[in-house]
């Protein structure tokens, strides 16, 4: 059997080395953060040498039942996820999200890595790939998962483009802050989730419209991180700074991150003219972050003017919004609908780097390179999952996208595959429609797990 090499262990990493492994499979999973001489060594977004850190939110979205994330994460926990699991085993109060501990998250799964006998950890910086690239199914040759995320690094950088040949893209995302829950003045504030959907476990600072007009003018005029010779800011469009939004009109924001809709303040009954929401990082509720407030701007800036939201006059920061690189290849150029490199069918491509944006879709990816690979080391060709299902549908969407105009994509109905005329006539309502897209879909997650043989789990 082929042993499987997993290089990163961010969240597709080690998904896929467990996936593998649980399968039967030997699994060596790289990852080159590692305490060197006594110190770590990390890279420009993370903080700890763990695996699975969340180094930006820390909620894999809605558990709303009938919606396109709520799907994919029950196809995920019906295909045997350990990441789901285990985000399931640590989530904290987030109304109709799942939000989870960030540092109990990546303990657990650093220690399910560190319990399965299967996985071998090797902490150093792979450069080459070139052992992937020895054919022949029925070898002891390396089959290699690429999930080294958004951080990869220069050299294997530079070996992905020679080997796909015709290069990749990079854009950058970014990291929201964090402040002390102590330092919230809560009496400036109110909880609440919106339309009240689940519980109310968010923060809400409430602005009228003078604050809100005197925040929005700060913002403006604060002064940016500085950039780089080498950098060239090509934000992702789903996820881009609050500046940027700023700028693009005074009204912007609050139809944006700071969107009162269904926010209703109960200590007035009104809506305010803005919100700035806070959720949970973890169970002691101790820390916040502020959601949707990702920055390029000074640390010095950044405290001057998130201190101007009301509940936040006398904030202590844990963290401060950041900017880093996200590396990711021009998928439909390159991949197969298994996560093949077309040109060295024995390395795959799994997580952000593979064209997928968000926690979740970067475990499912993780998941399905691990089923995919797991087939390849006994000689089998795999068996895509069926475009109905949401798993499908995102890998589909990576694969068949158009390669001149690619960028990584959530799960979203949009991504689904249609229904079909008829019942688009008789199905009218659009809740109703996502329903019968999602009853489908696991109906066809059903049947692909039937004919493969993968192991039947109940969901949760």
């Amino acid at each position: 059997m082929t042993r499987i090499r997993v290089i990163g262990a961010g969240l597709a990493g080690p998904e896929a080395a467990l996936t593998a492994a649980r399968l039967g499979c030997e699994v060596d999973l790289y990852e080159m953060r590692a305490i060197v001489h006594g110190k770590p060594r990390l890279t420009p977004a993370h903080q700890t040498t763990e695996f699975g850190e969340l180094v930006c939110s820390n909620s894999l979205k809605s558990e709303s039942e009938n919606t396109a994330p709520w799907l994919l994460k029950q196809e995920m926990r019906r295909a045997g996820s350990t990441l789901m699991r285990i985000a399931d085993e640590t989530a904290v109060p987030a109304g109709h999200a799942l939000a989870v501990d960030r540092v109990e998250f990546s303990r657990r799964i650093t220690e399910a890595i560190a319990a399965q006998a299967k996985i071998r950890v090797i902490r150093e910086e792979v450069t080459s790939l070139s052992p992937g690239l020895v054919e022949g199914r029925n070898g002891a040759t390396h089959c290699t998962i690429v999930a080294t995320g958004p951080l990869t690094s220069d050299a294997l950088s530079r070996e992905i483009e020679r080997l796909a040949g015709s290069g990749h893209l990079a854009f950058y995302d970014s990291i929201s802050p964090i402040v002390e829950a102590e330092s919230i003045e809560m009496n400036r504030v109110y909880f609440a989730a919106r339309w009240d959907k689940g519980t109310a476990d968010y923060v809400n600072c409430p602005m009228d419209r003078s604050e809100y007009e005197r925040f929005l003018n700060a913002l403006l005029a604060a002064e940016p991180a500085e950039e780089k010779a080498w950098e060239k800011l090509d934000y992702f469009e789903g996820c881009l700074p609050i500046e940027e939004l700023a700028r693009r009109g005074r009204d912007t924001l609050r139809f944006g991150p700071m969107k009162p809709v269904g926010l209703r303040d109960p200590r007035t009954g009104k809506t305010p003219w803005a919100v700035v929401q806070l959720r949970k990082e973890n169970l002691r509720a101790d820390s916040y972050n502020l959601v949707g407030f990702q920055n390029h701007l000074k640390f010095g800036e950044q405290a001057r003017v998130l201190r101007l939201i009301p509940g936040l006059e006398n904030a202590r920061f844990l963290r401060y919004g950041q900017i880093h690189r996200n590396t990711y290849i021009c998928a439909p150029a390159l991949l197969d609908q298994c996560l093949r490199l077309k040109s060295a069918p024995v390395i795959m491509f799994a997580g952000q780097i593979c064209g997928v944006e968000g926690y979740t879709e970067s475990i499912a990816s993780g998941m399905l390179a691990g089923i995919y690979a797991a087939a390849l080391s006994r000689g089998e060709e795999p068996v895509p999952l069926p475009r109905a299902t949401a798993l499908g549908s995102l890998v589909h969407y990576v694969t068949h996208a158009d390669a001149r105009s690619f960028q990584p994509a959530n799960i979203t109905f949009d991504l689904l595959e249609p229904l079909d005329d008829e019942t688009r006539r008789r199905v009218r309502d659009k809740k109703e429609r996502h329903r019968v897209q999602c009853e489908r879909a696991l109906a066809a997650f059903e049947d692909w797990r039937a004919a493969t043989g993968h192991p039947a789990l109940e969901p949760r």
